[in-house]
This record gives C-alpha cells, sequence and structure tokens, in this order.
C-alpha cells in the first residue's frame, strides 16, 4: 500500500473528484459553452482508458437514443495538432456515434497537460460506475500509486467504504483468467469475494464449478467451506501422526513426559538422555 506522505497530492485529487462539470471547467480550462463539430476520424481513443470491455447492446441502445434525439452532452477532446484529437471523456457517445457512421460529433476541447489523460480517464470512469470490478480494481490501485494515497484516503475521497476498497483491490490477487471471467461478468463479485484467498488449484476447481453447475454464491460459499474444513482437517492428521512419531522416539529412550492437548512436557535430570535427544536433531 502507498505511503501516506502523499496526501497533498491526495488534495489535489479530491479537487478533480469533485462534481464533474466544475472539473471540467476548472481543472481542463473548458468554457461548456463553446462546443465545437470534430470529425469522428480526427479523433483517437484515451490510451489510458481503463475500461476494456463495453457492451455492445448497450452502445447500440445509445446509438438508438442519439439517433433519434441527437447528442445532448458534448464529449471531451484534448488538441493535440491541427486536425488531431485525443478523447478525454465521453467514449460510449463516441462510439455510439461511430456505430450511426456520423462524419462529425460535438465536443468540447479541454486545455490540459497531455499527462493529466490517465488521471482523468480513471476519475470519469470512477464517478458514472460503469467499470466492471476488474477494471474499478486497477482504477484504484492506479490512483492509490499515482497519488501515493493510503486506500483509507482515497475511501473519504470517493466516499466508498474502507472495506469495499479492500475488497475490490483484492481481486487483483486472483488467477488472470478468474479476473477475465469476472470483468467479462461470468462470475459475479460476489462469486469472486468468496474465492479470493483460496490456493490456485482451489480456485480454479471452484470456478469451473461455478460456471459447469451455475452455482449461486451461497452454494460457492458451502462449497469453499467444506474445502477450507477438509484442509484444516488434513493438518490436524498431520500433527497427530507427526506427534505420536515423536512420543514413540522418547518412549525408546525412556524419557519420562506429559501430555496436555498439543503440549508436551518432558522430564529430563539425566545428562545421558540429554544428549540422546540431541542426537536426534544433529
Amino acid at each position: 500500500m502507498a505511503k501516506k506522505g502523499g496526501l497533498a497530492k491526495g488534495k489535489g485529487l479530491a479537487d478533480l473528484l469533485g462534481d464533474m462539470n466544475e472539473t471540467y471547467s476548472k481543472e481542463l480550462g473548458l468554457d461548456l459553452n463553446r462546443v465545437e463539430e470534430i470529425s469522428l476520424e480526427d479523433i483517437s481513443p484515451n490510451p489510458f482508458q481503463p475500461r476494456k470491455n463495453f457492451d455492445e447492446q448497450s452502445l447500440e441502445e445509445l446509438a438508438a437514443s442519439i439517433k433519434e434525439y441527437g447528442l445532448i452532452q458534448p464529449i471531451i477532446l484534448l488538441k493535440k495538432h491541427e486536425n488531431s484529437y485525443i478523447l478525454v471523456a465521453g467514449e460510449r457517445r463516441f462510439r455510439a456515434c461511430k456505430i450511426l457512421q456520423m462524419p462529425t460529433i460535438k465536443a468540447v476541447i479541454a486545455k490540459i497537460d497531455e499527462n493529466k489523460l490517465r488521471e482523468l480517464a480513471l476519475i470519469e470512469n470512477i464517478q458514472r460506475e460503469n467499470l466492471n470490478p476488474i477494471e474499478l480494481a486497477n482504477s484504484y490501485k492506479d490512483l492509490i500509486e499515482e497519488h501515493n494515497i493510503t486506500q483509507e484516503d482515497l475511501a473519504g475521497l470517493i466516499h466508498k467504504s474502507r472495506s469495499q476498497i479492500t475488497n475490490t483491490l483484492r481481486l487483483l490477487n486472483l488467477d488472470e483468467k478468474t479476473q477475465e471471467l469476472i470483468a467479462q461478468g461470468k462470475i459475479s463479485q460476489g462469486h469472486a469475494k468468496v474465492i479470493v484467498g483460496l490456493e490456485k488449484k482451489d480456485e480454479k476447481m471452484v470456478v469451473d464449478t461455478i460456471l459447469g453447475q451455475k452455482l449461486n454464491v451461497r452454494e460457492t460459499e458451502k462449497i469453499v467451506q467444506k474445502m477450507k474444513n477438509k484442509s484444516h482437517t488434513l493438518v490436524d492428521e498431520n500433527f497427530n501422526q507427526e506427534f505420536d512419531k515423536f512420543k514413540k522416539h522418547l518412549d525408546k529412550l525412556n524419557i519420562k513426559y506429559k501430555v496436555q492437548d498439543t503440549q508436551i512436557t518432558l522430564s529430563l535430570n539425566d545428562i545421558e538422555k540429554i544428549r540422546e535427544i540431541n542426537k536426534l536433531f544433529s
């Protein structure tokens, strides 16, 4: 976790995480009243966009809405060169207009440093809550690292509980294939929380079972609990076997001892007995 030394930077992040219209006007140097028509061909997607999966049906529905009512809210662009722009905010609207094969799109031009693109893409998506759990986890991770703040700081800034931030970040400990399934919506975040922390082979087995038998979260919890109980039972059996072996060694050496639960107390008043025990460990 990042150290708390970067809290001053976190205050800058807090400013960005305010109302998005206010953010756009202040931080991006925008004139929201100055909307331009920009050729779609001149616009490149934000390379730092954390969102990797866009629901095609949702985009089609958005495209149908834009076709009927027009584009109400313009996208935001960064002007890189003459007739060359990078998308800052509004990728769904941008994609929907491309589906409609519109020649131009309404846009407001931002006056910012290109280095802020990554940060703004993360913030816009967190604000709009349209990331899948894995994309959201990566966004949290990137913001924590970029602004050198703690999970607790981030929780306060985006008005989420600390436990919610922690649980979301824990998803990044899962196997990459499991993360892909979560990103695709084939495994829910509820399922994911249950299997976080399992050994990789156990994780794979549970994931395969969830998919194959279409388990709900409660059924998955029962399987994982049985798996954990079995693991504890195996540890207890191994301990008992080794404990019995140790007692047999003591019996052979004619050493007196007392056993209470998993503790053993030796009675040693003979140097030869001590030497014999030392030989066992030499």
